[in-house]
């Protein structure tokens, strides 16, 4: 039976966490802040550890004052980005479903996971209320599980949920969620979101990415018909397209009528509209990811961001002249989920230029995140490169179509492409 702790300023990580013990903690709007606030001041009494973190918004940990603690993670978004480049934060070039895995066999070490819980419902049972994703994994290797449970968390329909002896540690608190806002797209974003746009057919299952563009292009589908979603995450514009009917999920062979998803990264909204809705489900990678599951799903769609495009159609969504600044993440996972999908689209977009420079270039300034036999369509704001089936030639071609012709393609190895 779970101990049970008023405020985490009464908790004593000692108890619980040994010398040499990996953690694990839930990501964006899941972050445990109250625990990992807590974790960063007892961290001197605690002994060297390693924790593997996801895109973290919040203040609350700061790995410059914790250095007995390690960290590592899946990509360069949020916060984690400085701590990369103040040499804080290692990332991991992993595909996202591949973290379960790592997990199990200890590679990346989950002894002790840190988790945001929705209060008990009538079973007496918690479920897991703003990510499954990888903490399903995690869970099933943890020998500790400390969990913050908020009445302001929401109950989201479809996760895990954990009984009271699956539990080691509940801190109770009255805190409201992280809550994160995409910045607002600029007009090449806009543009950029309606060529997308143009490429979604009717009745597509979708997958998005996160950030002002993938809002961008959500904002840009509000006269498309009957779409799904089954995605990373759960963001801002979805709410919308649900409410207007645009996204229905009725082609779905699976969770009919219920948009799924494995985090949540956006506003109070969105997580107020979550709390109980019927009409979605929080799923684990080993179903938001899986190749096999997407691939069953008619006319799955994946859009996915990148940073530069060569000319033979190899992707960098990584890194810019030895910056980290993005994530292997889910769109290798995503990109042959589309390919195997009847209708699939595999969508890789980016802007054809940034800062006086081309993104589609001759060779790429940093690593292949998508290899050019699983590129499938290129889009930026100037036109759509459809690659698929097409030679060296003919994408070279196709590719400068789409190009800024201002702004000649040229090397990315300078690295001075912008993030």
């Amino acid at each position: 039976m779970a101990l049970v702790v008023d405020g985490a300023e009464a908790l004593d990580l000692a108890r619980w966490i040994r010398p040499g013990d990996g953690l694990v903690w839930g990501q964006a709007c899941a972050e445990p802040v109250a625990l990992t606030a807590a974790l960063a001041r007892q961290a001197p009494a605690l002994g060297p550890l390693t924790a593997f973190v996801g895109t973290t918004y919040a203040d609350a940990f700061d790995p410059a004052a914790a250095p007995g603690i390690r960290l590592r993670s899946y990509g360069a978004g949020g916060r984690n980005r400085a701590w990369h480049a103040a040499g804080l934060l290692e990332v991991l070039p992993v595909q996202y479903s591949a973290l379960g895995a790592l997990f199990r066999r200890r590679v990346v070490p989950a002894d002790v996971v840190l988790l945001t819980l929705a209060p008990p419902g009538p079973d007496g049972r918690y479920p897991l209320s703003l990510a499954d994703e990888y903490l399903s994994a995690a869970l099933d290797c943890a020998r500790v599980v400390i969990a913050e449970v908020s009445p302001a968390f929401p109950a989201v329909p479809g996760s895990r949920t954990l009984g009271p002896d699956e539990i080691d540690v509940v801190v109770r608190t009255g805190r409201a969620p992280v809550t994160w806002t995409a910045p607002a797209p600029g007009e090449a974003e806009r543009a950029l979101a309606r060529q997308v746009a143009a490429v979604v057919p009717d009745g597509a299952v979708l997958q998005i990415g996160i950030g002002s563009f993938p809002g961008a292009v959500l904002a840009a589908l509000g006269e498309h018909n009957d779409l799904g979603i089954h995605s990373g995450l759960f963001a801002d514009g979805m709410v919308d397209l649900v409410e207007r009917g645009v996204v229905t999920n009725r082609t779905k062979p699976v969770d009919t009528g219920v948009s799924v998803g494995g985090v949540v990264m956006g506003g109070a909204g969105l997580i107020a509209w979550l709390d109980g809705n019927p009409r979605v489900a929080l799923r684990d990678t080993s179903c938001t990811h899986d190749v096999a599951v997407l691939g069953a799903l008619p006319r799955f769609t994946a859009v996915n961001t990148a940073l530069e495009v060569d000319l033979t159609g190899q992707v960098n969504a990584e890194a810019i002249g030895g910056r980290h600044v993005g994530a292997v993440g889910g769109a290798l996972d995503f990109t042959r989920g589309a390919h195997r999908s009847d209708g699939g689209v595999p969508i890789v977009a980016l802007p054809a230029s940034g800062r006086g420079r081309s993104r589609i270039v001759e060779r790429l300034s940093g690593p292949v995140t998508i290899g050019r036999s699983d590129v499938g369509v290129v889009v930026t704001q100037f036109g759509v490169a459809d690659l698929r089936g097409l030679g060296l030639a003919a994408r070279r071609e196709a590719l400068l179509a789409i190009s800024d012709p201002g702004c000649p393609p040229g090397d990315g190895g300078s690295g001075k492409l912008p993030a």
